[in-house]
């Protein structure tokens, strides 16, 4: 069953409210609400923690969004010590706030920490920072169909220290920023370049983690799909170079003919994702076969030309799904479903969104209301 708002009381409560003394004029945020640019505009406040290794987490508190101080020898910016995640709060047709599945996102978070040598928050002050800067700024979420407030909660090294080990000082943010859709033409079919001389992960590494140098390594190949006229790039694993992993930000699905769903099992170099795991789900209710293996290149695109393979998708917090209509490579350039979105792809898509935006029945219990 869905939580209610009561539930979330207690722990706004522990976050002490500094207002901003120069708000954001309302004309001036509707203005922005009314076409927002994904990641470009943020509302007026910021939650923030503190953390320090004598004394643990304190100093719970909401305050003006504006520059971080950092000392020139803060820990993050010499050895990367860092974690962030995504999810988005939706306004209801009642006016109510919601956002999805914040305990996995919570969750996430603390394996996360545990990779960077960070500490790991709990899951109540994980939840409670968003239910308190969305409290605060809850004229920033959007109302129109397909808008959201993009949440970013992300922890990083404060301490000014030189020296390779964890830090003893660690400051925790969570900011907003009204959205739209990730892609500026909205949905539909994108094409995938596929990197065959960069990884984004290597086994016993980081890849499972969401830290920015995973996102880091894929910047240079991304460059590279866009020179090849494509939008986003996909990797494959670093010890064979042939099986499939994931998006520079998000996981595939492949949707064979028989309608058996795949995706490439968690090995320990691919992100385990909160929309994955509930495709997942939305899946296996359809009826649909439901697996998790390796999936090499070769047999994709195999199954393209031979028309066993009927859809390919990419899923995230930010983009929810979209549909690819395209692999292109060295030697190869395929066509997904003849370019086109495929059925099952966009009814899923349907019924995720429907579900956080409160127009499909959430029977999963998957929804928290924050305001």
């Amino acid at each position: 069953m869905s939580k209610n708002v009561q539930d979330l009381d207690g722990l706004v409560e522990a976050f002490e409210v500094y207002p901003t003394s120069n708000p954001t004029p309302p004309g001036e945020r509707a203005a922005e609400l009314a076409a927002p640019r994904f990641g470009t505009v943020f509302t007026d406040h910021m939650s923030r923690i503190t953390w320090r290794k004598d004394s643990g987490w304190q100093d719970r508190r909401v305050v003006e969004y504006g520059p971080l101080a950092l000392d020139p020898a803060a820990a993050v910016l010499h050895y990367a010590q860092e974690i962030f995640e995504g999810l988005k709060a939706y306004r209801h047709a009642d006016g109510s706030i919601w956002t999805f599945r914040p305990e996995a996102n919570a969750a996430r978070f603390q394996r996360s920490a545990k990779r960077l040598a960070l500490p790991e928050l709990s899951t109540d002050d994980f939840i409670g920072s968003l239910a308190a800067l969305v409290r605060k700024d809850i004229e920033w979420v959007p109302s129109a169909d397909g808008f959201s407030l993009y949440l970013r909660p992300f922890m990083y090294a404060s301490e000014s220290f030189l020296g390779v080990r964890s830090s003893h000082e660690v400051e925790y943010l969570v900011i907003a920023s009204p959205v739209g859709s990730y892609f500026a033409d909205g949905v539909k079919p994108v094409s995938i370049w596929i990197a065959q001389d960069y990884h984004r992960a290597g086994k016993g590494g980081t890849g499972s983690a969401k830290c920015g140098g995973n996102y880091a390594a894929s910047l240079l190949p991304q460059i590279e799909a866009y020179e090849q006229g494509c939008e986003q790039v996909a990797f494959l694993d670093d010890v064979t170079d042939t099986y499939l992993e994931e998006l520079g930000g998000m996981n595939l699905f492949v949707v064979r003919s028989d309608g058996t769903v795949e995706t490439p099992e968690l090995t320990g170099t691919i992100l385990e994702g909160v929309t994955r795991s509930s495709i997942l789900q939305l899946a296996r209710d359809r009826g649909h076969e439901v697996v998790e293996r390796r999936i090499s290149l070769a047999e994709l695109l195999a199954g393209l030309r031979d028309g066993s393979v009927s859809e390919v998708f990419a899923c995230g917090t930010a983009a929810v799904i979209t549909p690819i209509g395209r692999f292109k490579g060295v030697n190869f350039d395929e066509v997904v479903s003849g370019g086109a979105a495929g059925e099952l792809t966009m009814a899923l898509r349907e019924e995720l969104t429907g579900i956080q935006t409160g127009k499909v029945e959430d029977r999963y219990g998957w929804l928290t209301r924050l305001a």
